[in-house]
């Protein structure tokens, strides 16, 4: 049988016409999230735009905020890396069994500070208690868990975002992966957390499951571009890779001429190059997912859209599916200044070109609720100022 052969420019129009970056999608905020596979969300304000933008009918950051926080159909909790993330609340099951799944490695902690297997479970059990039903502030959580395990959990503490945490929280991330804490509301200005009271899917099936989706969304893609996106150990993703490339539910196909995957029979690609102009926020999901990483952020992007080859830390101009530039928002109540910084300045000379990323910059205006305005210069603040 011959093998599919796929060129960049079909795999990043497919990617872009799957989570509504080609055209905003007649979907609902938690249909893109899905397929998008979650928006990052260290940043609240950057997945509500991560989310909005590729959504039809003129959503904004309260369309988000209302699928978040009043009918629940996304949730805020941690997801890929173990960092903070938008994802679907029908989607938790699967998340969580193949989040929970991933090998850990090695603590990075000091040994003093490390946590026995035991003594994590403790604690995460811990969470699960004293969050079912309550909504509990980081302070009221940490009393709630030294009071069900003992002092051992807040003592020491590590140094973090210029302070300390107690030690419990170096897994605070694993309590969610294995289902028992999420974000709730604010408090006033202070977060809160609640239990999402939420069953794993069992490890292997959702594991699998999300490479499918993951394939579905970014391929064609390797074990190493998975693993890299999850921040799992590399052996760990080839291996799941081959048993499922055994039980045919993926295929390998020629991808610029290397081995890559994609879901089984999934070979439709669209004929038409990538086009159109885009303005997306910091570690949107599309510049953290898609690779080959090198001819996503080519040439000069590389060194100046990402931070020591990190991607997420810049806000990107996107044209036609790659990285073309960076760009900076700065509020004044409701003004939005808008500075877009392209990599080679030839790239907004076409007047088509120019429209489209006039239109992207009202489209900011809109989402944030407010009226931006456009100029085209240098960015002088650093990555993710």
């Amino acid at each position: 049988m011959t093998t599919r052969e796929v060129t960049w420019a079909e795999a990043v129009a497919r990617r872009l016409e799957r989570q509504g970056l080609a055209a905003p999608a007649t979907s609902s905020p938690a249909g893109i999230t899905a397929a998008m596979l979650g928006a990052h969300a260290q940043v609240l304000s950057a997945a509500e735009m991560s989310v909005a933008l590729r959504l039809a009918g003129g959503a904004t950051r309260a369309t988000v905020r209302e699928a978040l926080w009043t009918d629940g159909s996304l949730v805020k909790t941690y997801g890929p890396r173990g960092t903070v993330h938008l994802l679907p609340s029908a989607d938790l099951p699967l998340w969580t069994g193949a989040l929970s799944a991933i090998p850990a490695g090695a603590s990075p902690m000091p040994q003093e500070l490390r946590l026995t297997a035991e003594q994590t479970d403790q604690i995460v059990a811990a969470i699960g208690d004293a969050l079912a039903g309550a909504e509990l502030t980081i302070d009221e959580l940490t009393e709630a868990i030294v009071e069900r395990t003992g002092p051992w959990a807040r003592y020491p503490g590590f140094d973090a975002f210029q302070g300390e945490w107690p030690r419990w929280r170096q897994v605070m991330h694993t309590a969610a992966h294995r289902g028992v804490l999420r974000f709730a509301p604010n408090r006033g200005r202070k977060a809160t957390y609640t239990s999402p009271a939420v069953t794993p899917m069992d490890g292997p099936a959702a594991s699998a499951a999300l490479v499918e989706r993951y394939l579905y969304a970014y391929g064609p893609a390797t074990p190493q571009h998975f693993a890299k996106w999850l921040s799992a150990p590399k052996g760990w993703a080839g291996g799941l890779f081959e048993a499922l490339a055994g039980e045919e539910r993926i295929e390998e196909v020629a991808f610029e001429g290397a081995p890559a995957f994609v879901v089984a029979g999934d070979n439709g690609f669209p004929a038409d190059p990538p086009r159109g102009v885009r303005l997306l926020p910091y570690f949107d999901a599309y510049a953290i997912a898609s690779q080959p990483r090198e001819r996503l952020f080519a040439g000069r992007a590389y060194e100046r859209a990402l931070a020591r080859g990190q991607a997420g830390n810049f806000p990107v101009l996107l044209v036609d599916g790659v990285v073309s530039g960076v760009w900076h928002q700065r509020r004044t109540g409701r003004r939005i200044a808008v500075t877009v910084e392209p990599i080679d300045a030839r790239t907004l000379r076409p007047a088509s070109v120019r429209r489209a990323l006039e239109e992207q910059v009202a489209r900011v205006g809109e989402i944030l609720e407010g009226t931006a305005t456009l100029t085209v210069g240098e960015v002088t603040v650093g990555a993710h100022a």
